[in-house]
């Protein structure tokens, strides 16, 4: 992560488990670092226009809203197709993750959609749409289903850095 300086890594430290829950998030992490509130927004601007951060977004507990059936649907979909069709999945409203892998000498799946529901029948529902939308592109399909939460957070730098 070269190029950043004390301050974006003191920002990134600042703010990588969430942004406070207050009417003025930015304002109160300013102060918390002894910043202007407008260098603390324009910080984070520009470190997620050179990709630093990727997003700035709520992330709800889908577990706390009732969306208790998680499954990772995985699908062997023709390479040439894979990238078209996997924009097209992510920008589905119900597809929270989307990814694109290598195949694996023992893994033929090449793309992963996580869908959450109330239940196994509405996630079901949801994979028989992508099914659908994902047509004679896709070979074969498959869904891991969650059964208990291992870890919730995302990357955290270390204190040193």
């Amino acid at each position: 992560m070269s190029g950043l300086d004390a301050i974006d890594r003191r920002l990134i430290a600042a703010t990588q488990a969430g942004l406070p829950l207050v009417e003025a998030p930015y304002a109160r992490i300013a102060d918390d670092l002894g910043l202007g509130e407008a260098q603390v927004i324009d910080r984070l601007a520009a470190m997620q226009d050179s990709g630093v951060i990727r997003r700035i977004a709520i992330a709800p507990n889908h577990y706390a809203l009732g969306m208790t059936a998680n499954g990772m649907s995985v699908w062997d979909v023709d390479d040439a197709q894979a990238s078209a069709l996997g924009r097209q999945v992510g920008a589905l409203d119900f597809v929270t993750h989307c990814y694109l892998r290598p195949r694996a000498p023992v893994w033929r799946y090449n793309l992963f959609a996580m869908l959450h529901g109330a239940s196994r029948d509405e996630v079901e529902a949801k994979r028989a749409e992508l099914r659908g939308l994902l047509g004679a592109a896709c070979r074969a399909d498959d869904i891991l289903y969650s059964t208990r939460i291992l870890k919730k957070t995302g990357l955290r730098l270390r204190g040193d850095g």
